[in-house]
């Protein structure tokens, strides 16, 4: 019985810490950046990654930049189609995975361990990046997956990815869009069914 009780609190434990949320600092809407036209200037693909971490308000602003909450009505600042929201942005890096939920700007660990490497796919080269974004896009919750809808929720991956082009352009980061990766290994590990479907990534770092 005492085994028992032992394996249920150690199991309980788990799952708790499985689940763990991390509240994201607050974006720092005063950052200094490059202006919009710098922006365009400096936008580029970049494929060498500094090993340094993000830090904590990098992350926070990066993450609001590609698909946070920027209006009191819950719309985000990457646009969808019929404002279905359908994006599911992910987080990977060095210690696990975790989905980011734009309207309390938090991750929720949902993986752990280090699995940059089923991202990257066979480019080598991206999981050299400390955090790779992963954009899925959520067709249930689009509503359909017909011709039409797949055109239009590929679009809505494209504008979260190209909002992170161009945050990390202004901030001096390092970027490049991809729909290179392990597919069925990014469903397997998040946990998506069929109708919920791995588009794009972007490895982030610091230059080197």
């Amino acid at each position: 019985m005492k085994q028992f009780a032992l394996l249920a609190v150690t199991l309980l434990m788990g799952t708790t810490c499985f689940a763990q949320t991390q509240n994201l600092p607050k974006p720092n809407l005063q950052r200094k950046t490059l202006t919009v036209m710098e922006t365009f200037q400096q936008r580029k693909s970049i494929r060498d990654y500094s090993p340094k971490k993000l830090s904590e308000q990098d992350l926070s602003d990066l993450l609001w930049a590609s698909m946070g909450v920027n209006r009191e009505n819950g719309n985000l600042t990457a646009p969808t189609a019929m404002n279905r929201q359908e994006i599911r942005l992910y987080v990977f890096d060095d210690k696990g995975v975790s989905q980011y939920d734009p309207k309390a700007h938090s991750l929720t660990q949902v993986a752990t361990g280090d699995h940059r490497d089923i991202v990257a796919g066979r480019q080598a080269f991206a999981k050299e990046a400390p955090v790779s974004l992963l954009m899925v896009g959520d067709f249930d919750k689009f509503g359909s997956k017909n011709e039409h809808a797949q055109a239009m929720v590929a679009m809505d991956a494209g504008y979260v990815s190209q909002n992170i082009d161009l945050f990390c352009a202004a901030a001096g980061l390092a970027t490049v869009p991809r729909a290179t990766m392990d597919v069925k290994a990014l469903q397997e590990l998040l946990g998506l069914n069929e109708n919920q479907v791995p588009l794009l990534n972007n490895p982030v770092g610091y230059p080197k």
